[in-house]
């Protein structure tokens, strides 16, 4: 679903009839929306989840609440932060990422679901297909675990005399396996060599990144995952200090120091979350709610890094890119 199609849902959806009269509804507990995310959210992000709520007439701590549950990078801890905010009878649940949408599934079938996945919401069995979801869940999706094997051809554009290259994932992330996958079928295709390192909390960084400037891979790709998300900052000071270059999914990387950074962008990511979560508190069925798929997608290189790693960028790339930090 396309950006056009959700302005013409979202407007026709906004002649809906309430479930109750405005009246009525005035007088009605405000409604509580459970927030599950498996990383910690910025302002930034819930700015734009609060402004897409806007669209469908809800502001924040005056007519919605939301509860704030984060996993903090932990996805074990997910199953029961959304078991309990089911407790909690909330009106609606936005899960933020793959593992938390899948969490969330798990623990309701009868508390509307908005979820913001990076994978394609089919192929991990969120929803029955995109233009029916089916049951008690829809969302958005950026496809961004799909960026993996772009993320690395990328990279390899980046230093094409190289022919090994490193992932990053997280091997508690379900879908570490299917990236990982993905990422050495691209690879095989391109004559390159794909050497995979795991984390699965902070403490493993030092020790996975002094392996890594050991090992023969010439740049890093690190795969989308809470935990990732979360320390951003933390994993591009990391790749200066061993001298790596290294993409992620996420603006802030980049912007952090990381070289590059190649995927969706976040903040629209999380204003259609925030707008499709308004719709299903005006009484829409999220099984009527086609999956919104967001194909805008960012590209960002940090040349100040690119210079201190003593790399040349191809002309080529920097023109290709959305955003330059010179």
């Amino acid at each position: 679903m396309k950006r056009r199609e959700f302005i013409a849902l979202a407007a026709g959806a906004s002649a809906l009839p309430l479930a109750l009269p405005m009246t009525a509804r005035a007088q009605q507990p405000v409604p509580v929306i459970g927030f599950l995310n498996s990383a910690t959210e910025t302002p930034a992000k819930l700015t734009a989840f609060t402004e897409g709520l806007k669209i469908e007439g809800f502001v924040q701590d005056q007519s919605v609440r939301i509860e704030f549950r984060s996993a903090q990078g932990d996805d074990s801890r997910l199953p029961g932060l959304a078991v309990d905010l089911v407790n909690r009878k909330v009106a609606a649940i936005a899960a933020v990422g793959d593992a938390a949408a899948r969490a969330a599934k798990a623990a309701t079938a009868a508390i509307p679901i908005i979820f913001a996945a990076a994978s394609d919401p089919v192929q991990i069995g969120l929803v029955e297909s995109l233009n029916r979801p089916g049951g008690n869940i829809t969302g958005v999706t950026s496809m961004g675990a799909a960026s993996g094997p772009k993320r690395l051809e990328l990279l390899h554009e980046l230093i094409p005399s190289a022919t090994s290259f490193a992932l990053l994932v997280n091997p508690t992330n379900p879908l570490a396996e299917a990236e990982t996958r993905d990422v050495r079928a691209a690879a095989g295709t391109m004559g390159l060599q794909v050497t995979v390192f795991q984390a699965s909390t902070e403490n493993d960084f030092d020790p996975v990144f002094a392996k890594l400037s050991q090992s023969r891979a010439a740049g890093l790709a690190i795969s989308d995952d809470g935990l990732f998300v979360d320390h951003s900052e933390q994993l591009a000071a990391l790749t200066v200090r061993h001298a790596i270059p290294a993409i992620f999914e996420y603006r802030a990387f980049a912007a952090a120091g990381g070289l590059m950074s190649y995927g969706s962008n976040v903040l629209e990511f999380y204003h259609q979350l925030g707008a499709y979560s308004g719709l299903v508190l005006r009484g829409a069925r999220p099984a009527d709610l086609p999956v919104f798929q967001s194909t805008r997608v960012e590209f960002m290189i940090n040349l100040r890094t690119a210079k201190a790693l003593g790399i040349t960028v191809p002309p080529a790339l920097v023109g290709r890119a959305d955003e330059v930090i010179r």
